[in-house]
């Protein structure tokens, strides 16, 4: 997986009032508590309408609220107004393809995001989806996957549920010779061939916010870390980020390192231990939103003051941001990606594949009390968020 990438710089927003909702879920996999906006295990999706024009270009927009490019080959990173990607739609009569859309499951809010901002670009450009949540079932998924190629799509989206099974549903939509393009979870590498594979650039928004976090407390003292389901792709791209801002900062200490796989309540469980064998601890440093959650109520109910921190930038911790349990939170931008795989799809189809970069990493938004009034998780997460 790809790693090891040139720092970028972090985009920043301000926008109308958040909304405060529950949420589930982490870019990787769900986590306790919150609604869902969606359960069904498959759906389909299509629009009747031709694509709009917008401008002298006469290229239809999936959202206004991002703009600026990158194409070409290689490795990018958003550049937008809201720090996401370009948008634009390529235009033309879509009717007849279908876009085939795997997800991992329904019920966490970055997936729900994701799949959101899929249907939004579809119906702009007036092309079809077939939508099947696996419900965090490997097996499962790579049965829809078959089901897809069945169906004669004409390309696949990807939302993986884990990055080994993930392989073998590659392979299969290689073999019919279905592009795959890829969002959030990267399949293992192997003989599989992606189209293109796009993320949160999970590395630099770890490595900025672990910086952050040791500045809130004077750049020294023990702190601890909570990362989220070991091997996913999230988890080795943020550990890594953190790491990097910890050989920045040697005044930092880890005394206490725990797994608590994007969970808010195994998180809470694992700072409490955490808290009560090691009493000098300043800061948590949570890999989700959940987790840094977790750790901040745990602390609380110790009557301990602590920084904690995630990674997600749901509505709920922006709420918590604002009122003081929890300092800061790297926001992901899902529902942008999710239009953006729609758009990448409708380029690789209509043979305007050069226009897709190999991999596209995505900005993240800091949010901390400075900004959390202002900052719109609609931009994040879609209309939808509850």
């Amino acid at each position: 997986m790809a790693a090891f990438r040139t720092r970028r710089w972090t985009a920043t927003i301000a926008a109308v009032a958040a909304l405060a909702v529950t949420v589930t879920g982490c870019g990787s996999s769900s986590s306790s508590g919150g609604s869902s906006s969606s359960s069904s295990s498959s759906s389909t999706s299509s629009s009747s309408a031709a694509s709009s024009s917008a401008g002298e270009s006469g290229a239809a927009t999936a959202s206004s609220a991002s703009a600026g490019a990158s194409s070409g080959s290689g490795s990018t990173s958003g550049s937008g107004a809201a720090g996401g990607p370009d948008l634009t739609l390529p235009t033309g009569d879509f009717s007849k393809y279908t876009i085939g859309i795997s997800v991992a499951d329904q019920k966490s809010l970055f997936y729900i995001a994701a799949v959101d901002g899929m249907k939004k670009a579809a119906d702009a450009a007036g092309v079809k989806v077939v939508v099947e949540s696996a419900d965090n079932d490997a097996k499962k998924q790579v049965n829809q996957v078959n089901d897809l190629i069945t169906q004669n799509v004409n390309a696949l989206i990807f939302i993986a549920q884990d990055a080994t099974s993930a392989l073998a549903g590659v392979k299969a939509a290689n073999n019919a010779n279905i592009p795959v393009i890829a969002v959030d979870e990267k399949p293992e590498s192997g003989d599989g061939k992606l189209a293109t594979y796009i993320a949160t650039d999970s590395v630099k928004a770890s490595h900025d916010l672990a910086t952050w976090m040791f500045k809130q407390i004077g750049g020294s003292g023990e702190i601890g870390l909570l990362t989220g389901v070991l091997g996913a792709t999230a988890q080795v791209q943020r550990t890594q980020g953190f790491e990097d801002a910890l050989k920045e900062n040697p005044g930092i200490k880890v005394v206490a390192t725990e797994t608590a796989n994007w969970d808010e309540t195994q998180a809470y469980k694992k700072v409490q231990t955490m808290l009560q064998g090691n009493p000098d601890i300043k800061a948590v440093f949570g890999e989700s939103d959940a987790m840094g959650l977790g750790a901040a109520k745990a602390a609380k109910d110790q009557g301990k003051t602590i920084v904690s921190v995630g990674i997600d930038g749901f509505p709920t911790m922006v709420a918590a941001i604002k009122s003081g349990l929890t300092q800061a939170t790297q926001a992901q931008i899902p529902y942008q990606m999710g239009q953006l795989a729609v758009k990448d799809s409708l380029l690789i189809v209509t043979g305007q594949a050069s226009q897709v970069p190999a991999e596209q990493y995505q900005n993240t938004v800091l949010v901390t009390k400075d900004n959390a009034a202002t900052v719109d998780t609609t931009l994040f997460y879609g209309p939808n968020v509850r």
